[in-house]
């Protein structure tokens, strides 16, 4: 059922959508009550049991504006991030940051970002998560435009991509970040957040 709900959703049928969800919910609230009742019967709560009827129960309370929704019984972190792009306007999992070397494009740092935090907010986590794993303190930091209005630590050089009047050799380092973005392997949300070049 929730496979044909996805597909009447592909195909803007949402009046029958709408009718199996509901349909889902139904069956759900039933499963819910009817575990309810027998836990009554029950000493104790198997803790087994805790986390997923919580999240059953928050499933079935849930409305389509509220805050801090639950997309997956698997996994109940996931979050939905909002892209802009026409061809697919959300992904749902957890944002993460990568720093790589500028030069050989080894990943120094990965920090995962829970609340879906806006990219310049994270810059300073990051360049610390760095400075713990490779005892190394960047002197230029090249990233996307995201994090535009961003005022990097003392010492370090922000350049983002996009920008105009630069050296030669920083629009090299910048080129060779939009090359490694597009081919970054990832799995979920996995955005090139900053990257370093050791001088």
């Amino acid at each position: 059922m929730e496979k044909q709900v996805g597909r009447y959703a592909q195909a803007k049928q949402f009046r029958r959508m709408r009718k199996g969800i509901k349909t889902l919910k139904t069956w759900l609230g039933r499963v819910v009550r009817d575990v309810e009742r027998r836990l009554m019967e029950m000493a104790e709560i198997p803790m087994t049991l805790v986390r997923p009827l919580t999240n059953a129960c928050q499933l079935l309370a849930q409305k389509p504006k509220d805050k801090h929704k639950l997309y997956s019984l698997h996994e109940p972190e996931v979050e939905c991030i909002a892209k802009g792009k026409a061809p697919q306007h959300y992904e749902f999992g957890v944002k993460v940051g990568i720093a790589t070397t500028a030069k050989d494009c080894f990943v120094v740092g990965a920090r995962s970002l829970p609340g879906n935090p806006y990219d310049g907010h994270t810059l300073e986590s990051l360049l610390e998560q760095v400075e713990i794993l490779v005892d190394v303190n960047p002197q230029h930091v090249f990233a996307d435009r995201g994090f535009r209005g961003v005022q990097p630590p003392v010492g370090i050089e922000l350049h983002l991509s996009g920008k105009k009047r630069l050296s030669r050799a920083l629009k090299h380092w910048l080129n060779r970040r939009s090359n490694r973005t597009r081919h970054q392997p990832h799995e979920g949300r996995w955005p090139l957040a900053a990257e370093l070049a050791e001088r």
